[in-house]
Formats: C-alpha cells, sequence, structure tokens
C-alpha cells in the first residue's frame, strides 16, 4: 500500500474512534443524569455492556476492529488466479474419474470386458491414487506444494497420452493407473494449498472452488463422452485423451505461480513469505497474520525435537489425534454413502435400470453430472452462511433419503419383473444356469445370461433366458438373438445386465435426487474441513492420511460394486449405502465441530474436548458464555467478544 493510501485509512480509523468515543462520553453523561447505577451480573453480548466494556479496555481495541473490518472490504484478484489455476487439478481429478461412466459401455463392446476387467479400469486409479495421496504427504513436506502440483501436472499429462494410445486392456489400466498417481497427488495439495494462500474469510469458499472444478471436470468429461459416443470406433481414445489439454495449462500456469507463504515460513524463507503474503492480502496490513504464523511454527519446532514421527506426534498429542479422526471419518463417509459408485457407474445404473441405448445412458448420465455441478455451486453459496456442521449434517441426511429412494426403486422394478415363459433345449447339451431362472430379474443378475425377449405393445412375451456369447454381452451364445442382424430383422430384443421395465425413471429421479443433497455439502466438506483443522506441523500429513482414507475406501466400494449388486441385488447394494449414510449422520453429528470464520491457528483448541462432545458443543451456533471480572462486577463474554478483551 502506498503512503498516501495508508495516511487516508489511519485518518479514517482515527475519525472514527474519536467519533465512538464522543458517543460513549455521551452515553455516559446520560446514564450519569438518570441515577441508575449497574450491579451485579451484566451482559457484555448487549450493545449497552459493549460500550461499558470498551471504555474501561484499550482505546486501541476499536480502531484494530475498524481495520479489520475496512480491510477485508478488498481482496485481490490474483488470490483468485492462483486458486483457479490450483483448481485445475480438481478439474482434471473430475474428468478423470468421470470420463470412465460413458467410456466403459464403449470399451466392454469393443474390447470384450467382463464385470471384473470394468471395475479393474475403474478401482486401478482411485488404487494408485490412494498410494499416491499417502505418499504425497511427505512430498507436500520435503518439495512444498507448487512442486507436487507440478508434478500431479505431469502425471495426468502421461496419463493422458498412454491411454489414447492403447492398444488393449493392459495398456489401458497402466495408463489408468499413471492418471491415478496424479490424482492422489492432486487430491491432498490442492486444498491444503488454496487454504494456506486464502483470506480467512474467504477460505472456505475458495477451498470448496477445488469441489466445484471436480464435479465441473465430471459433467464436462460426461458430455465428451456423449460426444464422442457416436463415433462407430474408438471414441473412448478420444474421451479418455483428452484430459492432457488442462494438465497441460495448469503445469505452464504453476511456472509462474508462488509457493505457499506458510510452507516457506516453516523453511525459514521469510523475506518470500511476506513478500508473497503481501502480493496475496493487497491492502490488508499482514503483520498480524504473519507473526501468528511465525509464532506458531516457532511453538510446533520447540516440540520437534525428541517427538518422533509425525504420524505419531499426531496419535500422542489429543486434539490432533481427534482431528485426525474426524478428518477420516468424513471422507471415509463419504465413499461409503455411494458418491462414486454413482459417478463411476451412473450410466451403468442407468442401464441396469432399463434404459436400452448406450447413447441415451451416457446423455442420462451427462444431466446427472450437470445436476452434480449445479448444487455444488450452491454448496459454495452456503459455506460460509450455514457453516461446516449444518450444511453436512443436512447434506448427508438428504443423501440417505434418496439412496433409500434409489433403492426402493430397483426393487419395485424387481417386484414386477417379467416372467420367462420359453426355455429352449441348448443344443450344445451342456448343463446351464441360465435355464433355471423364472424371472428376468434372476436372469439379470447373472453375468453370464442374458434375456431375448418381444414386446407386445408394453408387454414382454416370449422371454427366454440364454447363455451370452463369450465374444460379446450385445447376443446370445445361440437361439433367437445370437444373430444380431436377424433377431432386429424379427423384433426380438436382447437384454443384458438389464431387465425391460416401466419403472426405469425411477433411477434417474433417485440419482438426480442423491446429487441434490449430495453436492452442496457431503462433496465439498471433507475437503474443506481436512483443510482447516491440522495445526500447520501435521497439516500435510493430516491431509495426506485423510485423502488415503477417501481413496482406500473409493477403491473398496468401486472394486465391489458390481458384484456387490450380483449378490445383494441391486436393490440391496443401495440399502447398504443408505445404512452407512445413516452411520456418518451419527458420526457427523457428535464429532464434526464448527469452524466457519475461524483462523487456522486458533482451530486447535476446538479438539481440546472428547471426541464425542467436538461437535455437540457447537450446537448452539457455536456459541459459549464466559466470566470475567470487571471493576468489580461480573459480566459473560459470547466466544466472538471474548477474543477482543485485553
Amino acid at each position: 500500500m502506498s503512503r498516501k493510501a495508508s495516511d487516508n485509512v489511519e485518518y479514517t480509523l482515527r475519525s472514527l474512534s474519536n467519533l465512538m468515543g464522543e458517543k460513549r462520553r455521551r452515553q455516559a453523561d446520560g446514564s450519569a443524569g438518570s441515577g441508575a447505577a449497574a450491579a451485579g451480573e451484566r451482559s457484555l453480548i448487549a450493545a449497552e455492556s459493549c460500550s461499558s466494556l470498551n471504555s474501561a479496555a484499550s482505546g486501541g481495541e476499536l480502531e484494530r476492529a475498524a481495520r479489520r473490518q475496512f480491510q477485508q472490504d478488498e481482496t485481490p484478484g490474483f488470490v483468485y488466479v492462483v486458486s483457479v489455476f490450483s483448481a485445475l487439478g480438481g478439474f482434471l481429478f473430475g474428468y478423470d474419474t468421470g470420463v470412465v461412466s460413458g467410456a466403459l459401455l464403449l470399451l466392454k463392446r469393443e474390447l470384450n470386458l467382463d464385470a471384473l476387467w470394468q471395475e479393474l479400469l475403474v478401482s486401478g486409479t482411485v488404487g494408485a491414487a490412494a498410494l499416491s495421496a499417502l505418499a504425497g504427504g511427505v512430498l507436500n513436506g520435503l518439495c512444498g506444494r507448487r512442486p507436487c502440483i507440478l508434478l500431479a501436472s505431469g502425471l495426468f499429462t502421461a496419463g493422458a497420452g498412454v491411454l489414447a494410445a492403447a492398444r488393449d486392456k493392459e495398456t489401458l489400466l497402466g495408463g489408468r493407473v499413471v492418471v491415478g498417481l496424479g490424482i492422489g497427488v492432486a487430491s491432498m495439495t490442492v486444498p491444503v494449498y488454496i487454504a494456506e494462500v486464502a483470506p480467512p474469510h474467504l477460505r472456505g469458499r475458495l477451498v470448496t472452488i477445488n469441489t466445484l472444478f471436480i464435479t465441473g471436470g465430471q459433467f464436462f468429461a460426461s458430455v465428451v463422452d456423449g460426444i464422442f459416443s457416436y463415433l462407430t470406433k474408438d471414441g473412448w481414445r478420444y474421451m479418455l485423451g483428452l484430459s492432457a489439454v488442462p494438465a497441460v495449462i495448469q503445469f505452464l500456469g504453476f511456472l509462474f505461480l508462488p509457493e505457499s507463504p506458510r510452507w516457506l515460513i516453516q523453511k525459514g524463507q521469510t523475506q518470500r513469505a511476506r513478500r508473497i503474503l503481501s502480493q496475496m492480502r493487497g491492502n490488508q496490513a499482514i503483520d498480524e497474520e504473519y507473526d501468528s504464523i511465525k509464532n506458531n511454527i516457532e511453538e510446533e519446532e520447540k516440540e520437534v525435537g525428541a517427538a518422533g514421527p509425525v504420524i505419531c506426534r499426531m496419535l500422542t498429542y489429543p486434539p490432533t489425534r481427534r482431528a485426525l479422526i474426524v478428518g477420516c471419518g468424513l471422507q471415509m463417509f463419504q465413499q461409503l454413502s455411494g458418491i462414486n459408485t454413482v459417478m463411476y457407474y451412473s450410466a451403468t445404473i442407468l442401464q441396469m435400470s432399463g434404459v436400452e441405448d448406450d447413447r441415451l445412458a451416457i446423455w442420462l448420465a451427462a444431466l446427472t453430472a450437470f445436476i452434480n455441478f449445479i448444487f455444488t455451486l450452491v454448496g459454495v453459496w452456503l459455506v460460509e452462511r450455514m457453516g461446516r456442521r449444518k450444511l453436512t449434517l443436512g447434506s448427508l441426511t438428504g443423501t440417505a433419503v434418496a439412496l433409500i429412494i434409489l433403492a426402493s426403486g430397483f426393487l419395485l422394478s424387481a417386484q414386477v419383473s417379467p416372467r420367462i415363459t420359453l426355455n429352449p433345449p441348448d443344443p450344445s447339451h451342456q448343463n446351464s444356469t441360465c435355464t433355471q431362472y423364472s424371472y428376468c430379474n434372476g436372469c439379470m443378475l447373472d453375468p453370464d445370461c442374458g434375456l431375448c425377449y418381444k414386446l407386445n405393445k408394453s408387454s414382454v412375451v416370449e422371454s427366454s433366458c440364454i447363455p451370452v456369447d463369450k465374444d460379446s454381452t450385445m447376443k446370445a451364445a445361440w437361439g433367437r438373438c445370437s444373430n444380431e442382424t436377424v433377431f432386429r430383422r424379427e423384433d426380438l430384443f436382447w437384454a443384458y445386465n438389464f431387465c425391460p421395465t416401466p419403472y426405469s425413471w425411477t433411477a434417474l429421479l433417485g440419482l438426480i435426487l442423491y446429487l441434490v443433497f449430495f453436492a452442496p455439502g457431503m462433496g465439498p466438506m471433507p475437503w474443506t474441513v481436512n483443510s482447516e483443522i491440522y495445526p500447520l506441523w501435521a497439516r500435510s500429513t493430516g491431509n495426506a492420511c485423510s485423502s488415503g482414507v477417501n481413496w482406500v475406501f473409493n477403491v473398496l466400494v468401486s472394486l465391489t460394486f458390481l458384484h456387490t449388486a450380483e449378490y445383494l441385488t441391486y436393490y440391496g447394494a443401495f440399502f447398504l449405502y443408505a445404512g452407512f449414510a445413516g452411520l456418518g449422520l451419527v458420526f457427523i453429528y457428535g464429532c464434526l465441530p464448527e469452524t466457519k470464520g475461524k483462523k487456522l491457528e486458533e482451530i486447535e483448541s476446538l479438539f481440546e474436548s472428547r471426541l464425542c462432545t467436538c461437535g455437540m458443543s457447537d450446537s448452539d451456533e457455536g456459541r459459549y458464555i464466559e466470566y470475567i471480572r470487571v471493576k468489580g462486577s461480573n459480566y459473560h463474554l459470547s466466544d466472538n467478544d471474548a477474543s477482543d478483551v485485553e
């Protein structure tokens, strides 16, 4: 800030201070004339009591409060530029996880992928992400946030090249693993970097932008899937390879963007850190923030001596242990509530519900991705208004209800499943499990069988459960539906992995409701909260552990979904996820405190009470009462006022 601008600010603040001082003197004279002498308990929450306390406290407090209000009015555009380039990592995260939903429908036809290989192509990415997220904590501490984001961009670019050029399913799996390594590093680095460069009053919103970019990447991927689904061959190559474009943009951008000032202070590069912090804060004074960060680091370094590895210190120090449990629990329940089953397999789920055409299923999946994107925008708007705790609780409650609706839709379809009316003999005279099914629902759940049938208006007639061809799931191994050209000419239909039903709309409704509730809260809040709740010395390790937990459970859910649906039925799988969401609701209600509006250095104190009471203590808008003695009288303060009393 220039000297002239600084003088103007000082003049404004002094004027405010003088005016308020004159107002207090007039109030004091008026109260003296009334002859009412207040004694005993006085509330500092009321405006009159605040003025009494201010007259007893230092006169500089009003000036500091006015300065804070004045300085919050302007935030430099550079902060938003840095946040957007950082969040490109989230966009790539979303694109590379979302693109597989539509690509799978083409890949399983062109490369004859069975259920296991479909699960491997999905879970191979998230498995690699889990490993690299854990390693990313060490890299963040040693190398800094900026080099880690550059590394992630390079991995995204290399993986996209391998996927676009792949000739077989093994090479595809290798490319998906490379992409997964980039996703893991980006998933735990980007939220931390944004949180460390953002001003406290914008931190929640800017960190949530990362999740907005994740959902935007998923939506963009689904649109790309829909566009390239019209190619008769190799459309999936374009789908998987286009992620190289934003990866290159992010890499080039971060060649010119700064390191996190907090990490620089931790490494002793104080002058460079002050310069970057000034660049990020614009007209705002940085001395208080700089001193707070520096003192916090110095206190932590005093404890480092013989304290052992960071993870051991986190586990033995109660506040960080509780924070780690809350952070990892949020990430675990995010995955167990089924979000990446919905995002990775949305087109497959819609096919399971009875949508026959691949392109229609892909475009309907794009609709659900768009809903996810729009309601993540709602989360960006709500996060600093409702707070993290209320938003997360409301989101998970709605998610559980939507999962029950989705499961009920599949249950309804199963109840009206078409009956098998024809049982033609197997010409190969081999015993097949397909002949034992009496209804389409059982035939659909068997990966070796499909339904061959005719339609009489909307009714299924002349239906038979036939073994699927080993070379292509698009036709039967023998019988009426074994020749695709012939059975289409004879008005026959072949259904693999789904049953014809009039209730296919219930799955689309369930998916939309699920994302309407999930996207504003449970989508971004685990990442936002984890970027805030750890002290600086534990931040990289804490985020690495929580990201690792997220990816481990992501692997478990995505690797088992198709087989879970096979053994528990489709409705059973979604009832299971609804149960997990209910457990998560209990955990969050008891353990998650409110962190809205608090400095990163203040949040550690929220975890000083027992774990199951961390969330309960914040249930009344995060407010508590503290008693102090002022001039012989007792006063009680709100938490906001208490910080201003000297």
